[in-house]
């Protein structure tokens, strides 16, 4: 008999190999392993996520039949030798990994990998895509996955008229809001066997529900976002409030990035309900461009680019800050309330990502690497192909514009703008200087003096140049900004 290796993040029947497979002509092999959880720091609910997820699926796979070889082991080369000494399999097969470092042990174990199609598009049709181009932008990858998958399309044209509703889909948060709530599960007993066999120490509070273990509990999420939290996604997508942690973002990323659910099914049920009149367009647009567009394009680029992860074009080299790890409180709201969010539930949303965390590490300077690994091991989503490209590339600007075109860094005016973290905080955004004055706002224009001959040419970066130019102040901003960065890395701000 067959056997047919399953890895944690493949947690569907339809994926890859799997799709092919019968009990009849295959056994079924799962392997924990202890040297992969305990090689990074990960966040206790992650661990969790992916162990409960697994032990679920392997009963999924026995009730239908499959004889299930579920291993725990010291590695995965281990739990490999060990089946194989013990069921002799006549050939070994596994659906592509979904990580560089997984594609080359499973070569160097000469297990046979087929073609996975756990995402809509495949690496080889990104490159083929990428091939004749002179820059690769998201806008226009997400133009040409439209057109080919036929997503919100009249013909070759987008309904509405337009591509994109993204100048619509940044309303500030209301006051006194009422979110619809996200669904939530009761622990059971596997749920708690699993948490008591985690590696000791991992960081993080205990989990309380909000994540989904099997496929059912994952489309019933699914479910409940399109019908009851999607109308309002669009307009508040960029929103932050420290009233409410999850706002009308879908919280679907784990259970794509596990298999659970495929992402033909959420664009599905996205257009369907649009179709059915019970979404607006800006919202179901702004979904499908979230799964087809930004999430299908960061994964072309961590297989094309692998390269990118050893890139720091700024050249910076400070260590992550207390502030960020946890080891010191901080009095700037808006990463103290980021970082809660992180140790309660291992996920805040893309803008407390990019806007508040990535941009504050970039703006004190921090080693794109450190970033990259502390987000790596503490984001519920935090897959290695996930946070290559939206670290070294988004987030930091670490590959000098090969994915952006412009740093996303700010001041404390763009997070005043699009939060209400501003008013109940010490540090006025408005001011550069001054003890009160928002350490965003002094580091940024730090940021663009120090980085002035990397980035003046940027065609998207004039205006704020110019600006930095009628600054009187600048001596003294970068004189504040000097000792604001001690501050930092001493746990002190």
């Amino acid at each position: 008999m067959k056997t047919l290796w399953i890895l944690g993040d493949q947690l569907n029947r339809r994926i890859g190999a799997l799709a092919q497979s019968e009990p009849e002509t295959h056994r079924i092999l799962m392997i924990e392993s202890a040297a992969t959880m305990e090689a990074r720091t990960f966040h206790r609910q992650r661990l969790h996520l992916v162990i409960t997820a697994m032990r679920r699926f392997a009963e999924e796979l026995r009730g239908s039949g499959f004889d299930v070889d579920y291993r725990q082991a010291e590695s995965f080369r281990q739990g490999l030798f060990d089946h194989i000494e013990e069921h002799d399999p006549s050939q070994l097969e596994a659906t592509e990994p979904n990580s560089r470092e997984l594609r080359a042990l499973l070569t160097r174990l000469g297990v046979e990998q087929r073609r996975s199609n756990q995402f809509l598009c495949h690496p080889d049709d990104f490159a083929e895509w990428a091939d004749d181009r002179d820059s690769l932008r998201m806008e226009d990858f997400y133009r040409w996955q439209r057109k080919r998958l036929g997503y919100l399309m009249d013909g070759d044209e987008p309904l509405g008229g337009k591509w994109n509703y993204d100048h619509e889909n940044r309303e500030p948060p209301p006051e006194d809001h009422d979110w619809p709530e996200p669904a939530r599960s009761q622990l059971d007993d596997l749920d708690h066997e699993v948490l008591d066999g985690l590696p000791p120490g991992a960081p993080g509070a205990e989990p309380v529900g909000w994540w989904a273990t099997s496929r059912r509990a994952a489309l019933y999420r699914l479910n409940h976002f399109v019908e009851d939290v999607l109308p309002e996604f669009g307009p508040y997508e960029d929103a932050m409030t420290e009233q409410n942690w999850h706002l009308a973002h879908s919280l679907l990323s784990p259970y794509l990035n596990l298999g659970l659910i495929l992402p033909g099914e959420i664009c599905d049920r996205v257009e369907e309900a649009f179709e059915a009149g019970d979404i607006p367009i800006n919202s179901a647009e702004g979904m499908i461009r979230q799964v087809i567009g930004w999430r299908e394009f960061v994964w072309g680029v961590y297989w094309l680019w692998p390269e990118q992860s050893e890139s720091n074009e700024l050249g910076h080299e400070r260590p992550l800050p207390p502030a960020l790890t946890g080891e010191a409180e901080t009095r700037m709201r808006c990463v103290s309330l980021a970082v809660e969010g992180l140790r309660e539930r291992g996920w805040v949303h893309h803008i407390q990502r990019l806007m508040v965390l990535s941009n504050f590490a970039n703006l004190h300077g921090v080693e794109p690497r450190q970033v990259h690994d502390w987000m790596r091991e503490t984001y519920i989503d935090g897959a290695d192909w996930v946070m290559g490209p939206n670290v070294y590339g988004m987030g930091l600007w670490a590959d000098g514009g090969r994915m952006s075109t412009k740093p996303y860094v700010s001041g404390g005016a763009y997070i005043n703008r699009m939060s209400d973290y501003c008013s109940e905080c010490r540090f006025n955004p408005s001011k550069r200087t001054g003890e009160d004055a928002c350490p965003f706002t002094t580091l940024y224009w730090d940021f663009l003096a120090r980085h002035r001959e990397s980035l003046e040419a940027n065609a998207r970066m004039a205006r704020q140049f110019h600006t930095l130019d009628r600054l009187s102040d600048i001596d003294q901003v970068r004189e504040r900004a000097a000792r604001v960065n001690e501050r930092i890395a001493a746990g002190e701000l």
